[in-house]
């Protein structure tokens, strides 16, 4: 049995493995197929190399299964799976700070922070605070149930806010169980103080929140991004915050990213910027190689795997 890296992956995988610190490029295997042609288990992480299927089976032609310790494998999975390698994906370990991530942020908008950051005079800023909610019985809306839609959810309970969720592959008796009400997007934006995106990456969510949305959306209500900016019509969004300077949008991802050098989003007053931080960062990165390393461990005593990533799944999740 033999293990490749590409890309290193943190956590406990050079304990178990005995890993040499080597790390290999896709152009590394591309010019010496013969080098890996007795690889099973392939570690990696972001940057992960785009494979097709002639030349996974020309250079990885004993590879039974992926360990991706990073987040989406929308860009490199499929190929994999149609060659009959399994695929896993630390999502779930990359989902926790997703989801940390978003409530703190819910909870400081329904508090009117990010507005009152910005003043120095302390009677405008008590002005400002009178039109926020606080948390105890604000509506928050969350755009797409999956993963880290369903963290945030269960997180937000500890709080006492109502959730209303839009996503058409949420079935009723799961929406019943998290005990959130279903609704379109219509409804979301326009009677939600915070509006959280989750939405699976993919062709069909481009696009899809658009400035008739963000128009509608309550007095001081905040639009929060932790999903893709692609979903995201920018130009919209922008002419909208320009209109209705009591909204607030927290970025996390933009399209591109970061955003052009001359784009609004850097100097609107009601637009802040974070640099993809939602996601694992520092330390945070260790809970991803832990997490594959126990499906390897997993998979290689023919025990139950929690984390294996299907050509169906692909359709719906991030």
């Amino acid at each position: 049995m033999k293990e490749i890296y590409l890309c290193d992956i943190p956590g406990n995988i050079s304990r178990v493995f005995g890993f040499d610190g080597r790390v290999f490029t896709g152009d590394e295997v591309l010019a010496d197929p013969g080098s890996f042609s007795d690889t099973e288990y392939l570690f990696s992480t972001w940057g992960m190399p785009e494979l097709t299927e002639e030349q996974i089976r020309a250079c990885l032609p004993k590879l039974k299964a992926v360990f991706y310790g990073a987040g989406s494998v929308q860009s490199f999975a499929r190929p994999f799976l149609a060659c009959g390698v399994k695929v896993f994906s630390a999502w779930a370990a990359n989902a926790v700070p997703v989801a940390e991530y978003a409530v703190a942020q819910i909870v400081l908008a329904n508090k009117g922070f990010f507005r009152t950051m910005r003043y120095t005079d302390r009677d405008g800023a008590n002005a400002v605070t009178a039109g926020y909610p606080g948390n105890y019985g604000a509506k928050v809306g969350i755009i797409g149930a999956g993963m880290i839609g369903k963290m945030v959810i269960e997180r937000l309970k500890a709080y006492r806010l109502p959730v209303t969720v839009f996503d058409p592959f949420l079935p009723d008796e799961k929406a019943e169980e998290l005990g959130v009400e279903k609704a379109d997007l219509d409804t979301v934006f326009s009677r939600c103080t915070v509006v959280s995106n989750h939405l699976a990456n993919n062709a069909e969510t481009v696009g899809m929140l658009c400035g008739r949305l963000f128009e509608k959306m309550l007095p001081n209500a905040t639009f929060l991004n932790t999903g893709r900016g692609a979903q995201v019509v920018e130009a919209e969004l922008i002419s909208v915050l320009r209109s209705r300077p009591d909204l607030t949008a927290i970025l996390d991802v933009t399209d591109p990213e970061p955003p052009e050098k001359d784009s609004p989003l850097y100097t609107l007053p009601n637009c802040i910027l974070t640099p993809h931080i939602a996601g694992s960062i520092g330390d945070e990165v260790r809970r991803m190689g832990e997490y594959m390393t126990e499906q390897h461990r997993r998979l290689c005593l023919g025990l139950r795997t929690e984390y294996e990533v299907t050509a169906e799944m692909l359709k719906t999740m991030a």
